[in-house]
């Protein structure tokens, strides 16, 4: 049971907050979107205690304390996962302070997060890709450049960001090779096939070429009609209006082809240690999930096939 107290180490928690927020930065090279979803863990954190008037220093802070502010969270009606988020979130915090030495044991070293089940992402069949880049008006220099676009998003498996910022120096097409900045900066080889670097040199050599490209946009392989790189939403702006034009009820995003990617590899028999590679995932657990799809399509197979299976 917490004792209610004012509340007056506010600027305590502020000063640990943004020198976490610097190591998080500068030595974990974390993106800014993970960086402020750590710290806004915390910050809710202390926004549970300054409502609860508790006055407690990050050394002070105890399991139980913790323990409350889950149940609080709980109750605030956010959901497992977001919960499990923010558990995740608080560990760092107190991971780092027993790092820089603030104090001995970690307390979130024994908080549970809350039992959650993997969702399974939305996939798009080879069928439903063809249908989704045959939609595609070519009579158009944007048409044409979409087509590329999809093309290597389901080519590549490239996260929206990494398509966005991928950059011409980066294109090693004679060694069907390119070189792609994901999460934390961390560079990795992606190889490219025949058809996708066919279709990205028609593009720059004939498409690319017309336009007037502003200062600093040089290097970067897809612009928009203004000579600028594209942004994040133009490109689910420009997945979701062919979905709608071919009538696709799944709800697809640019990950959409990410994923597809990884499940028609892991289908097709690619080893899991390769295609962790290709995606850039940090945890062997993280690609594993594509072997849970693989197992729901066998499954489905089976059942749909074998006589043995439908017999009752």
């Amino acid at each position: 049971m917490v004792i209610l107290k004012p509340y007056t180490h506010l600027m305590i928690w502020q000063n640990y907050i943004k020198n976490f927020n610097s190591f998080l930065q500068l030595e974990k090279s974390l993106s800014i979107n993970s960086v402020s979803a750590y710290v806004h863990d915390i910050d809710k954190f202390v926004e549970f205690l300054e409502l609860h008037q508790i006055e407690l220093s990050p050394q002070k802070v105890e399991l139980n304390h913790l323990q409350d502010f889950i149940r609080w969270v709980n109750e605030s009606g956010l959901n497992a996962r977001s919960q499990s988020r923010i558990i995740s979130g608080i560990k760092a915090f107190f991971k780092y302070l027993l790092l820089e030495d603030i104090i001995d044991v970690s307390p979130a070293e024994l908080l549970e997060s809350p039992k959650i089940g993997r969702k399974l992402p939305d996939t798009l069949n080879v069928n439903e890709i063809n249908k989704l880049i045959d939609a595609i008006d070519l009579s158009t220099a944007e048409g044409q450049r979409n087509k590329v676009i999809l093309e290597t998003l389901y080519s590549c498996g490239l996260r929206v960001t990494e398509l966005i910022n991928l950059k011409i120096s980066n294109l090693h097409f004679n060694e069907e090779f390119i070189i792609i900045k994901g999460k934390g900066n961390k560079e990795r080889l992606v190889p490219i096939g025949k058809f996708a670097i066919k279709l990205i040199n028609s593009y720059i050599k004939e498409n690319r070429v017309h336009l007037n490209i502003k200062k600093g946009n040089e290097d970067y392989v897809f612009l928009n009609r203004r000579g600028v790189k594209l942004s994040r939403v133009m490109i689910f702006t420009i997945i979701k209006q062919l979905a709608e034009k071919i009538g696709l009820q799944k709800k697809i995003s640019p990950h959409t082809f990410r994923h597809s990617f990884a499940t028609h590899l892991i289908e097709g028999g690619a080893d899991l240690r390769a295609v962790q590679e290709m995606l850039g995932h940090e945890s062997i657990t993280t690609t594993e999930i594509y072997t849970h799809l693989d197992r729901e399509y066998l499954r489905d197979n089976i059942l749909s096939f074998h006589p043995r299976a439908r017999k009752k």
